[in-house]
């Protein structure tokens, strides 16, 4: 069996005190080297997939700090995601580090924006993946 696998990191900074994004950059991992990552319509369908898993958690956390009073300054994000040969996720790890211009998070705040997170739309629609995690730091 043959695995695939895929790799994106982003850098993202924000403004206002609703975490709008104010500057993005997102990367793929290809062929052992960080490149700019630039959706289109000549992009493989399973990039896009993964980006729109990537995106939408991102979305969350920027709103669900917000709901916890938390403003954002900056925030640095992975997504590792492996398919099986059938094109099945069988492991997701997503990781976000996170810094406030305002707000100190409790556990309480994080365990409620890695909850909220679940609730993305895109990762709602995946089958159950044997191998997930989703990590989320802010400080």
């Amino acid at each position: 069996m043959s695995a695939h696998h895929f790799q994106l990191r982003l850098v993202a900074h924000y403004t206002g005190s609703e975490n709008q994004v104010r500057k993005l950059v997102v990367e793929q991992l290809q062929h052992g080297a960080w490149e700019p990552f630039n959706l289109s319509v000549t992009s493989p369908g399973f990039s896009v997939l993964v980006y729109a898993i990537f995106s939408c958690q991102h979305l969350y956390l920027r709103i669900n700090a917000m709901e916890r009073g938390l403003v954002l300054d900056k925030a640095e994000g992975e997504i590792e995601l492996e398919a099986d040969d059938s094109w099945r996720i069988r492991r997701s790890h997503l990781r976000f580090a996170a810094i406030t211009r305002s707000g100190q998070a409790s556990e309480d705040d994080l365990e409620y924006i890695r909850a909220r997170m679940g609730n993305c739309p895109a990762s709602r629609n995946l089958l159950p993946i044997d191998d997930a995690r989703t990590e989320v730091t802010i400080s």
